[in-house]
């Protein structure tokens, strides 16, 4: 046979029209340049290899079109034909695939068959892309028909939940593997589409630095994805290819920005040693000062710029202006932005006042206070979502209201239960909201959360909703922070429960604090469900020495407590973040933590002194006998009423509301004196938070 007529630029595998799409960038088993991107239909070296053209043999291919044709082999050197598949066998494999017709566009020049012997079916490589053709870039780069193509499956015995978001590009994904989504074969909880991992990281990240997202598993995670078709080019991240890339890093500050420089040989200029040295921020080493200029001892060598001490102890402008730029202000953030660079262009100082637009600024404070200042944006809104509770059906009741599609969080809630009880209450009375959001928070303790009464974690199977892929596909999770950051802004009680590690995983506080196998709680198995555990979690191995077994421990706990979790923490965290809880959490951890974490405290003479403010007569001569009523009510052992039976008296609240009272709780004392001189209230149940006490003959 004579080599068919070959169009220079054409390649002679793929002659039909090529469309761009972005694969990986590097032949196998070679160590030819890497090619850059063209924009040319053809000229697409991430899906068809680099394009290579043999003028003097008249001769175009592409490299994946060489290395997937089923009839020619690397017979030669690297430096010979086209790294080592040489002219003549090239040729002759045109002469052979001339023949085959295509089984997708029906023409000649099929060079690539289904690996498998009995399939009869041929392709040309760009066809095969498009026709879910799987071609594996190892061993003998075999190829294999979509009714052939190596698949996926999940172990009989894993519980790992169904994925809701493809874990490269974190848009939601469809739980079902097939050509288009792919997982993890270590975690199995990490899913992704093919096209991400393609596009976005192997080509990315190279042989060297391509891993599970999730587990970080390298081995098992480039085998299989290679056996599934996904190409890995053999070099290292592009990141580290860019020529100079990390130049800056060489480049060392060496300017003092003190406002009065005394070196006589100018601000750059820095001895070894001694009193004109300079000294770079120790935290972000991007401002230094003379020792001298600087009023430093002799003997320092550390020191922090203004700014960054400012940060650091929240104190400095810095930091108030930090807190404003990642709050949730979207608008404000920009105009601070746009602020700020008006400032450094032309020099000025940055006047926080002028930030403030119209709202006060959190610069820290008591998360009461930050609470309150969360609550504002409710008082603004007059209208209210009618909540029906039947019996203590607490749950399913709130559960229905943050599904109803008027649903907004910022409306007030209008609770009335239908029992006898609560029958008589208004539907907006304040009593009734509370007592709501008190059981609902004790519902969700008992239901969503697992372990001791003060150090609970968030339960993987959800009693109420089980198994955990009902719960995700539900949302449920979301649905649980959303409820609890609801009642704290609204007048619920302190959670109060939360473990330190689930708070720590959810707000990283206190940072570097490693978890250990104590936070586990008391999780028990059997021999089997056990082995089957540590199967699931990738941690079945040998344990020959203590430091393997302490290993060990560290990746089941992480796999515990983080890995399995990863979905039902990230749905929660965004559920907390309606109403701006979740952001202000996370600015000031150390100011909540108490609220998360911590039992409520018990009431005192003290806290109810501070809590209520007493209204006394303007007589002198009744304020000795106002006095010895309030005595008589705070005084332990005096009175028959516990100070929690007064406080629910008087606001309808056993504890005080994570976001305190409003308006805040008063005390006055009844006119002319009741006959019984026992406590008595206005009529209005825990509306107004006022309580009248009757005065003491």
């Amino acid at each position: 046979f004579e080599v068919p007529s070959i169009q220079l630029g054409v390649c002679t595998f793929g002659t039909i029209p090529l469309v761009p799409f972005h694969k990986a960038n590097k032949h196998k088993l070679s160590t030819a340049p890497v090619f850059d991107m063209y924009e040319t239909h053809e000229n697409c070296p991430d899906k068809y290899g680099e394009k290579i053209t043999l003028k003097s043999q008249e001769l175009t291919v592409h490299y994946f079109c060489l290395l997937m044709s089923s009839g020619v082999y690397q017979r030669g050197e690297e430096n010979e034909g086209i790294y080592g598949f040489l002219v003549d066998d090239i040729k002759q494999e045109v002469r052979r695939s001339s023949r085959l017709k295509c089984a997708v566009c029906k023409k000649n020049g099929a060079s690539v068959g289904c690996y498998v012997k009995s399939c009869q079916k041929k392709v040309h490589f760009p066809c095969g892309k498009q026709h879910q053709f799987i071609f594996q870039f190892t061993d003998l780069f075999p190829s294999y028909c979509k009714d052939h193509s190596p698949t996926q499956s999940l172990p009989v015995s894993a519980c790992v939940s169904e994925p809701m978001s493809c874990s490269v590009c974190l848009d939601p994904i469809e739980p079902v593997l097939s050509y288009s989504v792919l997982k993890c074969p270590a975690c199995h909880g990490s899913w992704f589409h093919r096209d991400c991992v393609q596009v976005n990281q192997a080509h990315s990240a190279g042989m060297f630095f391509f891993r599970c997202t999730l587990c970080n598993n390298k081995d098992m995670f480039q085998q299989e994805m290679l056996r599934m078709g996904v190409h890995i080019p053999e070099r290292d991240a592009a990141w580290e290819l860019e020529e100079n890339a990390y130049g800056e890093l060489l480049q060392v500050y060496q300017h003092c920005d003190a406002k009065k420089c005394l070196s006589h040989n100018g601000r750059t200029y820095s001895s070894r040693t001694g009193w004109f040295q300079i000294l770079r921020c120790a935290l972000c080493g991007s401002r230094g000062t003379h020792r001298k200029c600087g009023s430093l001892k002799l003997d320092e060598t550390n020191w922090a710029c203004e700014d960054c001490a400012g940060a650091v102890d929240g104190t400095g402008r810095l930091f108030a202006i930090l807190c404003l730029f990642w709050s949730n202000w979207a608008v404000k953030g920009i105009v601070f932005w746009c602020y700020l660079i008006c400032c450094a262009k032309n020099k000025l100082e940055i006047n926080i006042d002028n930030l403030m637009i119209g709202r006060p600024f959190l610069l820290g404070g008591s998360a009461r206070e930050i609470l309150q200042e969360l609550a504002s944006q409710t008082s603004q809104h007059q209208l209210s979502m009618p909540v029906v509770v039947n019996g203590n059906k607490v749950l399913e009741a709130a559960m229905e209201l943050v599904k109803r599609s008027d649903f907004n969080p910022s409306h007030a809630l209008a609770v009335r239960f239908t029992s006898n009880k609560h029958s008589s209450s208004p539907d907006t009375c304040p009593g009734n909201t509370r007592h709501f959001l008190r059981l609902l928070v004790q519902q969700l303790q008992d239901t969503v959360f697992e372990g001791p009464d003060v150090k609970r974690w968030l339960l993987y199977v959800v009693s109420f909703l089980c198994p955990v892929s009902l719960a995700l596909r539900e949302d449920v999770y979301f649905d649980v922070g959303c409820l609890l950051s609801l009642s704290l802004v609204h007048g619920g009680p302190p959670l109060g429960f939360f473990s330190r590690a689930l708070y720590l995983c959810l707000f990283n506080f206190p940072r570097d604090t490693p978890l250990t196998v104590e936070d586990m709680g008391n999780t028990g198995f059997t021999d089997k469900s056990a082995s089957e555990y540590l199967e699931v979690a990738g941690c079945t191995r040998p344990v020959e020495s203590l430091s393997d077994k302490d290993t060990l421990v560290k990746d089941i706990v992480s796999f515990h407590l983080i890995t399995r979790m990863q979905l039902p923490v990230q749905r929660f965290c965004e559920g907390l973040k309606t109403l701006g809880v979740f952001d202000q959490v996370q600015m000031f951890p150390g100011a909540f933590v108490g609220l998360f974490c911590s039992s409520h405290d018990k009431l005192t003479a003290d806290t109810m002194a501070a809590l209520f403010t007493v209204q006394f007569s303007d007589q002198e001569e009744t304020v000795e006998k106002e006095t010895a009523s309030l005595c008589s009510l705070v005084s332990v052992g005096r009175c028959a009423t516990s100070l929690e039976d007064v406080l629910i008296f008087a606001t309808s609240a056993d504890v005080v509301p994570a976001v305190g009272f409003s308006p805040s709780p008063s005390l006055s004392f009844l006119h002319p004196l009741d006959p019984a001189g026992c406590i008595k209230t206005t009529g209005n149940w825990g509306k107004r938070n006022k309580l009248q006490l009757g005065k003491i003959h």
